[in-house]
This record gives C-alpha cells, structure tokens and sequence, in this order.
C-alpha cells in the first residue's frame, strides 16, 4: 500500500457483521477490476472495520470466508491501516458500505447503504441508499450491471450466502426480505447453479452467528457493537444472540455489564436480543443499562414513545434497578430501525 500515490479505501461498519464484511470485499473487488479507479486511485482496498483481534467473535463471517477458502490472514482490518494519516496525507477517498456517517467526511467519495439516510450529502459524493434486507444487494446489483465476466463463483457465494443470512432465508415471515432481494438470489443461483441450497447455506451461517458456547459476557457485547455518541456521552447498542432471560441469569452479569461499560467510557448500555421460530418468526427483547438514573430514564422513553417506528414495549421482570426490560411486541423493528429513536434521545 505504501508504494502507492493514492488508497481508495471500501469500508462496512462497526459491528463488521457478515453483510458490512462482504459488501466491503465484493465492492471493493469489483472496483479493482473496474478501471478508470475512483478519482485516479492506485488501490482499492477493503478494510474492515474492527480490530483484528475482535475477528474471531464474528463467528458467521468468519465460516464463510473459511468456507470459500479465504485465509483471515488475506484481509485489512481498521488497527492495521492509518487512515487518519493518510487523510491528512490527502492520500484517501472512502466508499462506506453498510453505513453512511463516519468521522473524515470529506474523503468519503460514495456511500451504498440501506437504512435511512440521517445525514444528507452533496455533490460529488454518490449516495445509493435503498430499503432492501441486505447491503449486499446493492452491491450485487451494481456488479451485475457492470462488465460481464467481473463476478466469479467465490464473490457470488459470498453475497448469496450473505443476503439469505440477512433476509433469514428470504422468508416474508421475518419481516426483511424485499423484492430485490429475492431477485439478486435468484440471478447469482441462475448464473452459478453450484451454489449450495439455500436451506443448507442458511442453517450453517445461523449456527455459526448464534453459536456463544464459551463466550464471556465482554465477548457477547463486542460480538455485534454499535456505539453512539454525543458531545459529552456515548452509548453502546450490542445485538445479542441468546433470549434476553438467559442473558440476564449469567453468573456475575450486573459486573460484567459495569466493567465493560467503564473500560469503553459508555454511559449506556442498550441489549438487543432476537432469536427465532421454525417459522423464522423472530422474537426480540431490549434492556437498557446504566448507573444514571436520567440517562436510563430518558433513553427507555424515547423507546416506549417511538412512532417511526412504534416498538410496542412491554415490561420485563428486571434484577436490578440500573437495567430496565422490554419485550419487543414490533418485532420486525430491528437494530436498524432502532438506533435512529437512540441517535435522537442523545
């Protein structure tokens, strides 16, 4: 990378989840194979957006790329790029895939996202932002409109078992799946017809995302971690892969929950639980955390008064006064819709 006059980097997310990792390494790949590079860039190159150490916690990612025979040892991680100094080196350009708000704005020269847009951006930035399940959507629609021959068989059984992860199998029932999204399944099985059945494809990725065996709580949190932030206080919003009941009944939970906020310097905690029916039907629960009864207050508010959209929270049973439960009666509001209700009550 040193060698070269400018870097363009692909980036995800902070939770790195399956979808923000793979729609980093498909785009990126493609813009690689796509000459004129973005702004006359040298290299395009993925990075993904957490520690490296923190890798082997994203359990579903990390089987498929084994899976499709991609060393760890093959992939950027954030620890390992000095963005921050090639920005000020005036050296980067950014693509954001899978969000759309991060610090250095001005080297952000695209954005391919599907929540909404909280941020509004001008020329020359390209923003695609489109209500559909996955991120890898996108990308999948942006490589199939290019040159023919620049998706191979690993890239397509990247994104196809990324989108079933992210859809839950294409079922209607969960409340994620789009058109667009059955289509983009569709054309990468119609031109890869080796791609595994989408049932099989699906059961192992959901084992291996719901698979905690051996994990500790500190591990749980870090496993699917999104944090917001103010000018005088931060929050941390972790998706949590075990029902919220036997979340709670972890030996040594409430100092678990105070250690791991103190070490990061968040004033909250907010824990998002979904787990699923046969019917992929999910159930989710939430518990907000926090020693400051005003902040603890003032975020299960703004959660109970949400309109856009309404959670339908019902009291949970908690062990202590600092955490607050709910079941979640709007059980296709997910993280995604969630975190903007947060962002406002900061």
């Amino acid at each position: 990378i040193r060698h070269h006059r400018e870097i363009h980097v692909v980036m995800g997310n902070e939770a790195c989840d399956l979808d923000s990792t793979v729609s980093a390494l498909a785009l990126a790949y493609f813009l690689a194979q796509s000459p004129p590079a973005p702004r006359g860039a040298a290299a395009v190159v993925p990075v993904l957006n957490i520690p490296r150490a923190d890798f082997a916690l994203r359990s579903e990612t990390a089987f498929l790329l084994r899976d499709r025979g991609i060393p760890a040892a093959s992939l950027i991680f954030r620890d390992e790029i000095d963005l921050r100094g090639l920005h000020h080196a005036g050296l980067l350009s950014l693509t954001l895939v899978d969000h759309h708000v991060l610090p250095g704005e001005e080297a952000v020269v695209e954005v391919l996202d599907h929540r909404p847009l909280e941020r509004e951006r001008g020329p020359p930035c390209r923003v695609t932002v489109e209500p559909v399940g996955s991120c890898a959507t996108l990308v999948t629609e942006r490589i199939a409109q290019g040159p023919p021959g620049l998706l191979d068989s690993t890239t397509a059984a990247l994104l196809h078992g990324t989108i079933i992860l992210d859809c839950i199998n294409l079922s209607p029932a969960a409340g994620k799946v789009t058109p667009r999204d059955v289509a983009c399944v569709a054309l990468l099985e119609e031109r890869f017809p080796e791609l595994p059945p989408r049932d099989s494809i699906f059961g192992a990725l959901q084992a291996a995302k719901f698979d905690v065996t051996g994990l500790t709580t500190e591990q749980m949190l870090r496993k699917d971690l999104k944090a917001l932030s103010n000018d005088e206080l931060s929050l941390a919003i972790s998706g949590v892969f075990v029902d919220l009941e036997t979340f709670l009944l972890r030996p040594g939970l409430l100092q678990d929950l105070e250690a791991f906020c103190q070490a990061r310097g968040y004033a909250a905690l907010v824990a998002m639980t979904v787990s699923f029916n046969e019917r992929h039907e999910p159930t989710r629960k939430l518990a907000v955390y926090s020693r400051c009864e005003t902040l603890r207050g003032t975020l299960c508010r703004a959660l109970e008064e949400a309109t856009t959209p309404s959670l339908h929270l019902q009291p949970l049973p908690s062990p202590w006064p600092c955490m607050v439960a709910f079941a979640q009666g709007n059980a296709f509001a997910s993280r995604k819709k969630v975190l903007p209700i947060l962002r406002a009550a900061l």
